[in-house]
């Protein structure tokens, strides 16, 4: 495991709640699946993961997790309303199950962002 991996993966274990720890880690077990050479790391903060650019930042906070950057994606942007938060960055309440297929088409969108 490489450091910036290594920096993820401490940064989600040190997270208090179990619960919440899980879902980061299936975020993180989606991103790893969908972008098997991306590079993870620590940026703002916020586990990260690289390929060409930033495809996907995200944290976890008091009462939800936290998805950025905004997706630029019409027609995702508005399958992904009910989660819009900020900016467009997206919010996924504790309370409330992850949609792993919205996120992988968060990430997918992302990819083809990035390949202009």
């Amino acid at each position: 495991m490489d450091e910036g991996a290594a920096a993820v993966q401490a940064w989600i274990e040190d997270w208090p709640d179990a619960a919440v720890r899980q879902r980061l880690r299936d975020i993180r077990a989606l991103l790893q699946r969908c972008v098997p050479d991306g590079q993870e790391r620590l940026s703002y903060r916020m586990p990260t993961m690289f390929r060409g650019g930033v495809v996907l930042h995200y944290a976890a906070f008091r009462q939800h997790i936290g998805l950025y950057p905004p997706v630029r994606d019409a027609a995702l942007r508005a399958r992904l309303a009910p989660w819009a938060g900020p900016k467009g960055n997206l919010q996924f309440r504790h309370d409330q199950p992850l949609p792993m297929d919205l996120i992988e088409a968060v990430v997918q969108a992302r990819l083809a962002e990035l390949r202009g």
